[in-house]
Formats: C-alpha cells, structure tokens, sequence
C-alpha cells in the first residue's frame, strides 16, 4: 500500500516531536520567505524580459535580444549546484538557520545590483555584465536556499512533512501572486516609456524591501530536534562527494521527480511574453492570467501536501503528472485557437490545479530520500541540478522551440517528454523507499 508511513526512510530513526503550533507556522514564515523573495525576483525577471532586453542586451533582431535576455536567465542556473554544494554542506555541518541567514544576504544583494544598476545607453557593456553578474550571485544563494530551507521545514513537523514542507512550494505561489500583481497595475497604468524608464524597477526595489524582514524572522528560528540528535551522534555531515557517491539514487530520482515541475514552473512565468508575442494579447491579460495561478499555487499546495500526510507522495504526484500529460496539449491547443482574456485565465487556473497536485508533496519526497545527516546537501544538489537542467533552461527553449518551428505548441511537447520522465523517477522512488538503504561507504 502506498502509505506515507511506507515512504518514509527506514534509517531515519525515531522521530522528533512535533513542534508546538506557533513554533510551526514560525518556522514556515521564516523557511518559506527566502524561496519567495528569490522566485520573485526570478519571475519578475521573466516577466519583464521584454523590456530588460531593450535596455541592456539592444540588438536589431528583438528575438536575439529576448533570447541573451533568457540567455542570461538560464546562465544563473549554472552557477546553482555550485550553491547548492557550498551552502547545502555548510548546512548539514553548522546548521540550516546560518545557511539561510547567508543565502537571503546574498539574495539580497544580487537583488540590489539589479534594481540600481545602469541601463545599456548609460555604461555601455558594463550593463549586461553586471546584469549577469547579479544573476550569478542569486543563483549561488538560491542554490543552498531550498535544500536548507525544506530540511528545516520538514524536520520541525515530521509527522506533517508533507504539509510543512509544501509551504516551500506555496511560496512561488506568493511570489507569483504578487509579481503578476505589479505586472498587472505596471502595464496597464504606465506608458511603454515610463515603463522603461523606471517602472520596471518598482518589483526589484519591493523585492530588496522584503529581504530585512525574512532576515528578521529567521534570527529567532532554531534548528530542529531531528537535525540536532544527528549532530550529536558523531555522523561525518555534508561531505559532498560522499552524497554523489553513496546516495546517488536519491539524487538522480529526485532531479527527475522534479523534471516536470520546475519546468512548468517556468512555463508559467513565461506566460506574459507568450501572450503578447504569440497571442497578440494585451501584457495585461497575461499578468492577470498568470495572478490567477499564483492564487490557485498559493492556496491549493499546502491542502494537497497535507493530503499527501494521508495517502502518499507518490500516489498523489502520479495522479496529476498522469492529469498533465492528458490536459496540457488540448488546454493550450484551444487557448492558441482561441486567444481571449477569459481563455487565458481558465487555462492558467487548470495550470495552476495541475502544478499544486504535483509539487506540493515534491519537497517531502526529496527530503525522505536522503538521511538527516546530509539531507540539506542531497537536496540542495539535487534540486539545483535539476533546476539547471529543466527550470533555468526552459523560456530558452521555449522562444528557441517557436522560432525554428513556426509552431507555438511545439514546446508542449518537450512538457510532455519531462512529465514521463517524472513519472518513472516516482515508481522508481517508490521501490527506492521500501527498500533499506545500503550502508555508506567508510
């Protein structure tokens, strides 16, 4: 039976009590306020691309500008399991709440150098350089950000793993929310000029707003008793290549778990460029449209990963990668046909349904696949990873995808692709968690 007891880790020992409820939803704001202020920051870059792309990588062609504008999204991704070693490691070894003290620092000033930074006609070369440079420093913090944070959502609860450590997915959903919200009111209220001017710059000044006051909440956050007990037995914690070498399993089955995921996470952000370039739709309705799935994510995920207390992760996530492949293609096939405001955001509320079934219960499976001991570095690499390959990359593929083809579905069939791939990482995952897993290596 696919019980969440059964997908627990059999090495995992006895687990902690639960923390008292103020403790818990301390520990969620503190956990989950990091991962919002950086897929803020990363949607606002997506949504924005148009206009970035005019100011600091100006060409003739506008696709080759909005291509070195993604270009430079996705390059940030490279520099994430690097993130993901150095601060997953130093997590597992001096604990996840000074892990995540640095990484919201370094989250908030590459957040900076973007909303100050100098355009183009201004600096010259220096503008996307530095642009890239920015987007490099938040990819090191976002790198040990998720593995630190879900460790210490999930180790707080250990009987609510499920629901805990959905909050750090329901964070996007806020981040989501409320960067579609500044979209919304930025396009409709401003002239393109005014925009380009300063206007874009408002979300970025919002997001460096918020980085003080996650620093604030995670300075009265502890570690949990899980992590703690693991500490004092002695174990060697976070050695990297002993995660690479001993647990590889976990890793290779988490970053195909979350193949799906992330790259419809990023889909997602793409959607206001998709309106406009390829529906011919107001910016607008494609940040209202968008807004509709930050609501759905936001308030769906943390009810379907309490469900997933219930019945299982991967009985849930099968049913709703199963519900993907199923609905995707037709869903856009009639939003392509049938371009309008209230098509958009019907398909993005279905998007939004889809996404919530399937990642809520995600962070949880990642987290009981590796020992506590090392669990904010196997997580941290493996969601990083997988992020590099099939997050980052996606809008890339997307404009490259619609480009050579002339078809605007033909991404949908790289979505396709990922969700089998997913779904035979979570059977694979399954057998991996009723099976005891084999001593480390001395």
């Amino acid at each position: 039976m696919d019980s969440p007891l059964a997908e627990h880790r059999p090495d995992a020992g006895p687990q902690a009590p639960a923390a008292a409820p103020t403790k818990a939803y301390r520990v969620i704001a503190a956990a989950s306020i990091g991962n919002a202020l950086e897929w803020f920051d990363v949607v606002v870059y997506a949504f924005f691309a148009g206009t970035i792309a005019k100011l600091f990588f100006p060409s003739a062609d506008d696709t080759v500008s909005l291509l070195l504008t993604f270009g430079t999204f996705g390059v940030s991704y490279v520099v994430r399991p690097l993130g993901a070693a150095v601060l997953g490691r130093y997590a597992d070894r001096a604990g996840r709440k000074p892990a995540l003290m640095m990484s919201i620092r370094l989250m908030m000033l590459g957040t900076f150098l973007i909303t100050v930074m100098p355009t183009y006609s201004t600096i010259g070369i220096a503008a996307p350089i530095a642009i890239l440079l920015s987007r490099l420093i938040q990819g090191f913090s976002a790198g040990g950000e998720f593995g630190s944070a879900t460790a210490l959502l999930a180790e707080h609860t250990p009987r609510m793993r499920g629901f805990m450590a959905s909050w750090q997915f329901a964070s996007q959903g806020v981040a989501t929310l409320l960067a579609s919200s500044f979209g919304t009111v930025l396009t409709s209220t401003l002239s393109n000029a005014q925009l380009e001017s300063w206007g874009w710059r408002i979300p970025f000044a919002f997001g460096l707003l918020v980085g003080p006051i996650g620093y604030s909440i995670r300075r009265y956050v502890d570690d949990a008793a899980e992590f703690v007990r693991a500490t004092r037995q002695g174990t060697e914690r976070g050695p990297v290549m002993a995660v690479l070498r001993d647990q590889k399993s976990g890793v290779l089955l988490s970053i195909g778990a979350l193949a799906l995921s992330t790259a419809v996470t990023y889909m997602i952000s793409y959607i206001p460029s998709f309106a406009v370039e390829q529906l011919h739709l107001p910016a607008s309705t494609g940040f209202a449209a968008t807004m509709v799935a930050g609501v759905v994510l936001t308030v769906v995920t943390p009810v379907i990963g309490y469900w997933s207390d219930r019945v299982g992760r991967v009985r849930v996530m099968s049913v709703f990668a199963v519900l993907f492949l199923l609905l995707l293609y037709p869903s856009f096939a009639y939003l392509v046909a049938h371009p309008g405001f209230g098509v958009i955001l019907a398909v993005m509320f279905l998007i939004g349904v889809l996404k919530a079934g399937y990642f809520a219960p995600l962070p949880a499976l990642m987290t009981e696949l590796f020992p506590t001991a090392s669990r904010a570095t196997g997580v941290a690499l493996s969601y990083n990873i997988g992020v590099m390959l099939f997050g980052g990359t996606t809008p890339l593929v997307i404009v490259s995808l619609i480009d050579v083809t002339g078809n605007d579905l033909a991404p949908l069939w790289y979505l396709s692709g990922l969700a089998v791939l997913s779904l035979a990482a979570l059977l694979l995952a399954r057998r991996r968690l009723r099976t005891p897993a084999p001593a480390p290596t001395v």
